[in-house]
């Protein structure tokens, strides 16, 4: 997932005029933009390092990073007269050549000629000292030492479609253009073929799977599904793809294309107007008039696109207008969508993250951020580290930073344990996890660790294509184009490589992993795949290195799992197991087996992750070279959880497959969360799940050490115990897959911190005030606990042992009482409003569930004071009365307790008695804060005071503030003002005042580190 972090960063290729106000005040002033300079659209290169603008009389062409103007082209006032001022501009998708489309009709064909010799741009420091010098941006500074390349812009051709463009797309031979009228699509080559043709066309009426009567009105193309989509004027979309030239027969020469509907509308709103392809999960985004935004799977090639899932509204069509663009980010985790009147951000599967709709209108139009009021154009530069928008009417680019998570670039059990992110020139570590409970699931910003990546690296190698911590937090590493560097979090040191040329001879592919202090990478080097192991404790030259491990193919992912295996899956569609072999003086890989998987994973390149499966006694006393023989692995192949099991059929061995969750961002088997901090003789800290003492008992809990966890766009969603599931999921057992626990977050959840109880994610958060005249993003932390869904799930299992030895593990935790009340609360709320019948209630059992614990009175009487009066009733059908609980309290002595139950004891109609007698134990006590609650509540009872007297009474208080003839303390006096008529003097006529309340699963945390809430008697209004 994506978050956009700081200010936005502002460039124009052209002046801006303001207009002068005389004043500083908060109007601020007001742009004033020549149509001529106004940007009509953005494209920008495959690679992402240059793009281009287009206004109605000039192309302009930018270098991404650092963002300047290379070279600008505008066109002659004969020129423009002749074809028409600029609609829309092309790039090819290695940047050779630009196309101009015009309103006439034509396209006007540049050449970018990049000049190695000759540099744009020198650094000139007018009066600048060493100490100016040194607090500049250095990463920016190198940049422009480096220089930057000049680059031509030539004139080619002018192209005339007499039949109109209505779309157009550029691709590596040819550009394909849609015209008008007729409705027909021709494919123009860049240059012209061996027998001298150039330009072939296809009729749209002539394509027998599109409707009749229907135009071409807009089309994307996606280079690495080799798919395009195209929306005609009746609002469908359709699967295309490029006929091979091979493929066509003499009768089938106009034969281009071919394709398959798979958006067809049902009414106006449901009307495609644009499209976005996100090849890495295969998925297909089709956004409607009237805002929805439709994703479809591309299962095949042959027509099956199924609808997967729709995004929900960030806010009203009203406010939002309808959508201008989306596009999906390179790595496909996340999703961008323009609208008429600001953006929006999503997880690849449907979580809502940041928008510019929670922005003040108001004060974005006087600080003049058009880019939060409306958006035109999107894109995605510098590996998805950087997001491009332009506004409606409006001549500037603004460039937003966006952090993202590590598990984009490496989708490991590390990553995932370990909050990390990613920025352009940044890392972003959460130190949260070595801190005491409370400060755990703290929002405070000193708890993130900002790391500057080297200058000189990051200047030469730029995009960082992977980043990979290890499992206890203290080392991370860095992979861009080529070449590697690593981080120790406790030295705050790097390491990379001294000799350039040694740093550009290979490039990491297939992924990077820690064991201990020493760094896995799989490279490639001199068309040679290799496993490298780089020590932490060494410099980073050819010579230091370990080990050296040849594979026969590019490796595709790797993990660590277990206490010293290596997964390692090739492109050759084989997983080879490795055993690191660690001593005192060198670690190497001994390979101990194999596993073939032909016509078992279709497409290698798919996977994005591995980790297997091991049975008790293979772990405890089988032999290694036996662990293929015996393991379940699990792929998560694009979207799609795959379960692969090993059986015997014959004598032979078998593999058998099962899909056990889909539309999976990303999963998280607990084991191997745990691995390293298990290994005997280790002498780093542990990981989350094993820094705290709690964890042992927890792993000594098969159904917690071996509970799978995944995230499915909408929910957290984990099976308790992964053996349940292995059973099954087993052919020769022919059961459903146990329905996993779910868990929803109004957040997205970036890791599940397991000796905590809680799942941790991040939410963006908008800032703007009237004293700061630009508006920045931040990321807060949020946290929910998961125990209530686990100990429910025993129960309505029937499971009671479970859930008792499941909160043992946990009792130790500050808010574990907080975790009961959220139990009850949710099991009490659903029954109350799906109206179960009393021999189906799971109350009982909660309420015996809960009964076993000594805060037992204090959870019952919070949750009642947070829920609604009509599901009292409910509640205590299976409780005590209210009077006994109430005299228990007493009895315990847990005063503030019983004063909670006195508003139910009002509300079901009892007396002032029980209130008068806590008022005297909570004066023997000595706590006058509570009496002058009760004194409040007496009065609530009976407006006319005589109550309150009678009680003060009988306590040996008068009314000239002695206590049997002793002066008191007047600050503790029960004076109380008498109620006004306007005042409700019961608290719970009917509904309750506090019927809107609910209990958040969201845990926070005083400073002494208990649950907060609020006492009893406050806030009366709700």
């Amino acid at each position: 997932m994506y978050w956009p972090i700081g200010a936005a960063r502002i460039y124009s290729a052209s002046p801006t005029k303001r207009k002068d106000h005389g004043h500083h005040d908060s109007e601020g002033s007001q742009p004033q933009v020549d149509d001529e300079d106004v940007i009509l659209g953005l494209r920008t290169s495959r690679s992402g390092h240059l793009m281009a603008t287009i206004t109605t009389t000039k192309m302009t062409v930018w270098q991404a990073s650092p963002t300047v103007v290379l070279a600008t082209s505008s066109r002659s006032t004969a020129s423009i007269k002749d074809y028409g001022p600029n609609v829309a501009v092309f790039l090819r998708p290695d940047a050779s050549i630009a196309v101009v489309q015009t309103s006439n009709g034509f396209l006007i064909t540049y050449s970018l000629i990049v000049d190695p010799t000759n540099q744009v741009y020198q650094q000139i420091h007018e009066g600048a000292t060493q100490q100016k010098l040194a607090g500049a941006n250095r990463l920016i500074l190198e940049q422009e030492r480096a220089g930057l390349r000049e680059l031509n812009i030539k004139f080619r051709m002018v192209i005339r479609i007499d039949a109109g463009i209505a779309a157009a797309l550029t691709l590596d031979n040819e550009i394909i253009v849609a015209t008008r009228k007729p409705a027909a699509v021709q494919c123009i080559k860049w240059t012209p073929d061996n027998v001298g043709r150039q330009t072939s066309t296809e009729l749209v009426s002539r394509m027998s799977w599109m409707a009749r009567g229907v135009s071409i009105r807009a089309m994307v193309y996606d280079r690495a599904m080799s798919l395009a989509i195209w929306i005609t004027s009746d609002g469908q979309a359709y699967a295309v793809q490029r006929r091979p030239e091979s493929s066509k027969e003499p009768d089938e020469n106009q034969r281009l294309f071919r394709g398959y509907g798979f958006h067809t509308p049902l009414n106006t709103n449901l009307e495609a107007t644009h499209a976005a392809i996100n090849a890495r999960f295969s998925i297909l985004a089709i956004a409607c008039v009237g805002g929805e935004i439709h994703i479809y799977t591309a299962r095949d090639y042959a027509g099956s696109i199924p609808l997967s899932h729709k995004l929900l509204f960030p806010a009203s069509l009203s406010t939002t207008g309808k959508i201008s663009c989306l596009a999906y980010s390179p790595d496909g985790y996340g999703l961008v969508v323009g609208y008429e009147h600001g953006w929006a951000l999503w997880s690849v599967y449907g979580k809502p993250g940041a928008s510019s709709f929670n922005a003040d209108a108001n004060m974005s139009k006087m600080n003049d951020e058009c880019w939060l009021t409306s958006v035109s154009n999107v894109s995605w530069v510098n590996a998805g580290s950087e997001l491009l928008l332009t506004s409606v009417n409006d001549s500037r680019i603004c460039m937003m930073e966006m952090a993202k998570s590590a598990v984009t670039s490496c989708c490991s059990s590390a990553n995932i344990s370990r909050t990390l992110l990613l920025t352009s020139s940044h890392l972003m570590i959460y130190r949260g996890f070595d801190l005491p409970y409370h400060a755990t699931i703290s929002a405070d910003a000193s708890l993130w660790q900002h790391v500057a990546i080297p200058v000189l690296y990051l200047t030469n190698q730029r995009p960082i294509r992977s980043v990979v911590t290890s499992h206890d937090g203290r080392y991370v590493a860095v992979a861009g184009k080529r070449g590697l560097a690593h981080y120790s979090v406790g030295s705050g040191r790097w390491k990379t490589f001294d000799d350039p040329e040694a740093e550009s001879a290979f490039v990491v592919r297939g992924g990077m992993c820690w064991y201990q202090h020493v760094l896995i990478a799989a490279v490639e080097s001199d068309e040679s795949y290799e496993l490298r192991l780089y020590s932490r404790e060494l410099g980073l030259n050819s010579e230091s290195l370990l080990h050296v491990q040849r594979l026969p193919s590019a490796a595709v992912v790797m993990a660590i799992t277990g206490q010293d295996s290596l997964l390692v899956y090739t492109y050759e569609n084989v997983l080879y197991h490795y055993i690191v072999n660690a001593s005192d003086t060198t670690v190497t890989l001994f390979q101990v087996g194999q596993l073939a998987l032909n016509g078992i994973v279709r497409a290698p390149a798919r996977v994005r992750a591995v980790t297997w499966i091991l049975p008790n006694f293979q772990l405890r006393d089988g032999d290694p070279s036996q662990d293929v023989a015996h393991a379940a692995v699990l792929f998560l192949v694009d979207a799609k959880l795959v379960l692969l099991q090993s059986s015997t059929s014959d004598g032979s061995p078998k593999y058998d497959m099962r899909v056990i969750a889909n539309n999976v961002e990303y999963f998280d088997l607990m084991r191997d969360q745990g691995t390293l901090s298990d290994s005997p003789g280790q002498s780093l800290p542990g990981s989350p799940s094993g820094e705290q003492p709690l964890i042992t008992g927890l792993h000594a809990d098969r159904g917690i050490r071996d509970s799978l966890w995944y995230f499915d766009g909408e929910s957290v969603k984990f099976w308790t115990d992964v053996e349940d599931l292995l059973n099954s999921a087993s052919t020769d057992n022919d059961r459903y897959l146990p329905v996993p626990v779910s868990t929803v977050t109004d957040f997205y959840p970036t890791c599940v911190i397991l000796n905590r109880g809680i799942i941790m994610g991040l939410d963006p958060e908008l800032h703007q005030r009237r004293d700061m005249h630009f508006a920045l993003f931040r990321q807060t932390i949020r946290t929910q606990l998961f125990l209530p869904q686990i100990l429910r799930k025993h129960l309505s299992d029937l499971d009671p042992a479970a859930a008792s030895v499941l909160a043992f593990r946990y009792q130790d935790l500050p808010y574990f009482s907080h975790a009961l009340e959220l139990l009850l609360h949710m099991v009490l709320d659903d029954e109350v409003d799906a109206g179960v019948k009393a021999e189906e209630s799971l109350l009982p059992s909660v309420v015996s569930f809960l009964s076993s614990f000594p805060d037992y009175l204090d959870i019952v009487v919070q949750c009642v004071r947070k829920t609604e009066v009509r599901s009292w009733r409910t509640l205590f059908a299976y409780l005590p009365s209210p009077q006994q609980l109430f005299e228990e309290s007493l009895e315990k002595i847990l005063l503030k307790t019983a004063g909670g139950y006195l508003l139910v004891l009002q509300e079901f109609g009892t007396s002032s008695e029980q209130c008068i007698r806590l008022l005297q134990k909570a004066k023997e006590a000595g706590d006058w804060d509570l009496c002058k609650e009760l004194g409040r509540f007496l009065m609530a009872l009976d407006p006319s005071g005589d109550t309150l007297k009678d009680a003060l009474g009988r306590l040996g208080i008068n009314g000239e503030g002695q206590i049997n003839g002793i002066a008191a303390d007047r600050s503790v006096l029960l004076a109380t003002p008498r109620p006004t008529k306007t005042q409700n003097p019961h608290w719970f006529d009917g509904e309750s005042p506090r019927s809107s309340g609910r209990i958040s699963s969201e845990t926070v945390l005083s400073p002494n580190g208990t649950a907060d809430s609020e006492d009893y008697f406050s806030s009366r209004s709700g």
